[in-house]
Formats: C-alpha cells, structure tokens, sequence
C-alpha cells in the first residue's frame, strides 16, 4: 500500500470517522508533524547527499545548503588530501580561536545557526569543502494531491499511524485510543530503522 496526499487525508478521516472543516483544515499539519518526527527517528540512506563548496580566506562561515538537516562529515580539501574538520559545540570554536585575525586550515567546526556552519580556525585560503549530510525531504502536503514521497510510498505505516497520533491528539480522543496509534506508528519506525541500518 502507498499513499498520495488525498488518500492518506480520506485514510485518516475514515479511521477516525471525521469530515469536519476545522479538523479538513488541520490535516496537513497532523502529515508534516508526523513526516517531523519520523525524520527525527530514522536516517534513510536516500536522505544522504554530498556537496562542494568553496571556503573564502578571512571568513569564518560556510553556508548549509537550504534542505540541510544534519552533518555526517566537513572535509577541507588541501593539496588533493581531504582533512577532515572535528563537530564541536560553538563555545569550542570561540575558545580555540578566539580572535578572527589567526587563519590557517580550518580543522573544526560548529553549526553556528540554521543557515551556516562556523569554522575554525578562519581560512587562510580558498579551500574547497566537501560537506556529506543529513537533508530533510519536501513533505508530502508541499507536492500535489496526488503526489507521493518515498514516506507515503516505501513506509505509509508509519506515516499513516503517525498522522493518525497527531489528529487523534487534535479530537482529544481517549488515551487508549492514543496510544493503540502510537504503539502501530513506533512498529513501523522500528521497522524502518531496520531497512535503514
């Protein structure tokens, strides 16, 4: 079974014997907070991408690219070598190069907000960078109605069970029946963590 947008809306709707505007209304975010908390679960291997980019001497900031989610590696290229830079907290960063005069090959950095990663120590030259990372796909409600995401279509259990948790939550229904949701949605996680790893 797979889902598109509509027929996991009308899936959820017949669960819980709901056609009620407010509740209509609200079914895109019960899909985009549980697609939230899957991918806050279980890393798929399609969920993988590597880029390049280049570093600027004198600038202590690389931008993340606009679907990023999370690292797995920053590597500095140098004389056809990859070096790659250590995650640390920002606090580490500002310690080991407290001043942004010293430059030299950069062999940390920290995500120093959600559009960039600060590096240190600050280049000393125009490095190009190779980032492999963790990116959060388009949620199903962003695409067409009859759209699909590899969610609704390779793992709909748990995206149904989670989208059913969220709206059941929204009806203040009882909490056996909460938790019957629940319990089905942390199956299908469990399950895809398995094909995952």
């Amino acid at each position: 079974m797979s889902f598109t947008l509509t027929t996991l809306k009308t899936t959820v709707q017949d669960y819980l014997q709901v056609d009620e505007t407010t509740f209509n209304n609200n079914l895109n975010t019960f899909i985009e907070e549980a697609e939230s908390r899957i991918f806050k679960l279980v890393q798929l291997p399609e969920q993988r991408r590597n880029v390049t980019g280049s570093l600027t001497a004198g600038n202590r900031f690389l931008a993340t690219p606009t679907d990023f989610f999370a690292p797995f590696s920053l590597a500095v290229i140098s004389n056809d070598r990859y070096h790659y830079l250590d995650f640390k907290h920002p606090s580490f960063i500002k310690e080991y190069s407290p001043t942004t005069t010293t430059q030299s090959r950069p062999k940390y950095y920290s995500l120093f907000d959600d559009t960039a990663f600060e590096l240190s120590p600050v280049p000393d030259s125009g490095y190009t960078a190779e980032l492999h990372y963790l990116y959060k796909p388009a949620s199903l409600t962003a695409g067409a109605d009859s759209g699909t995401t590899i969610l609704s279509t390779d793992h709909p259990d748990p995206l149904l069970y989670g989208t059913l948790v969220e709206a059941a939550i929204f009806l203040k229904e009882t909490p056996d029946v909460i938790q019957s949701f629940e319990a089905r949605f942390k199956e299908g996680v469990a399950r895809m963590k398995n094909v995952s790893e």
